[in-house]
């Protein structure tokens, strides 16, 4: 089904949600801490605090969204298609609206002024947000607009590392307005906001991959799957001292059936050689439900 300028719903859903968070990160932690993680919106507030310093009057983190967004918008209309733009005009639009929303929504968290509270959670609120956008090849404007742009021309760079250097220009513009103590604070904010975006990226799907070693392997891959209900690849190996050719067993397991893994592989062969690793996402059958029940 479509939605508003051919974004179906669930991206859509996703936009608000992300961008809600984003703004909540910013209205509840960074602004009242004068912490500048970055992006555009932490240039907006630099520009708050020194218009308010010499008219009286900062300029509204909206207003200046919605202002600097402008030119960014039409290279990347020019680079990628409207296709690709709308989805991030419709997050920069809500971001200006979020961040005008969001200041009559009571923060959650009575921090007061803790300044490491207000980093970390301050960089996991805006850090998701953006990550949540990203995933669906949207931006919410800003760093990770310019980043984008960059990102196209310059494809061996990986995205989040872009919009940390970019952020990086800007918090040093924090340290000059708020001072290097809340701007140290805001680096950890950064660091914090850059590892959810990674973990975003990345996928919340996780696995294990197990990779085993048997002379029984016909065996233990009929136990697996009875047990376990989880596919078996056979992969020909060779080993390099015995020079004896063997079979590899492969299976993707979620993390819960690691312990029932081991029983089985363990109970069919003593001697088995079991090798367990991490799996950030997985796609496919057997897995494609559970991920798509996250709503990503």
């Amino acid at each position: 089904m479509k939605s508003l300028l051919g974004v179906n719903f669930g991206q859509l859903m996703q936009i608000l949600i992300g961008v809600t968070m984003l703004a909540l990160g910013l209205i509840w932690f960074l602004e009242p801490l004068g912490m500048v993680i970055g992006g555009l919106t932490g240039l907006a507030i630099v520009i708050k605090e020194v218009t308010g310093y010499f008219f009286g009057h900062g300029v509204p983190l909206y207003a200046t969204n919605i202002i600097f967004n402008i030119p960014l918008f039409i290279i990347i209309i020019k680079q990628r298609g409207f296709a690709f733009a709308q989805r991030s005009l419709i997050a920069v639009i809500w971001l200006s609206v979020a961040l005008w929303y969001c200041q009559y929504i009571p923060n959650l968290f009575e921090i007061g002024d803790d300044l490491i509270l207000g980093a970390v959670f301050g960089g996991a609120f805006m850090g998701s947000g953006i990550g949540i956008v990203l995933r669906i090849s949207a931006t919410t404007g800003g760093s990770d607009t310019l980043a984008t742009i960059l990102k196209f021309k310059f494809p061996s760079y990986p995205i989040a590392t872009l919009i940390r250097i970019i952020d990086g220009i800007i918090i040093l513009s924090g340290f000059f307005v708020f001072g290097a103590h809340k701007g140290m604070y805001a680096i950890i904010a950064m660091i914090i906001s850059s590892y959810m975006i990674n973990f975003w990226l990345s996928g919340m799907h996780f696995a294990k991959a197990a990779f085993i070693i048997s002379n029984k392997s016909q065996e233990l891959s009929e136990a697996i799957i009875k047990e376990l209900g989880r596919g078996v690849t056979g992969i020909k190996a060779k080993g390099m001292y015995t020079m004896n050719d063997r079979e590899m067993l492969f299976v993707v397991v979620m993390p819960k059936q690691i312990a029932n893994l081991r029983k089985v592989v363990y109970k069919v062969d003593k001697e088995a050689f079991l090798t367990i690793a991490d799996v950030k996402e997985v796609l496919g059958y057997g897995f494609t439900q559970d991920y798509n029940s996250l709503g990503l």
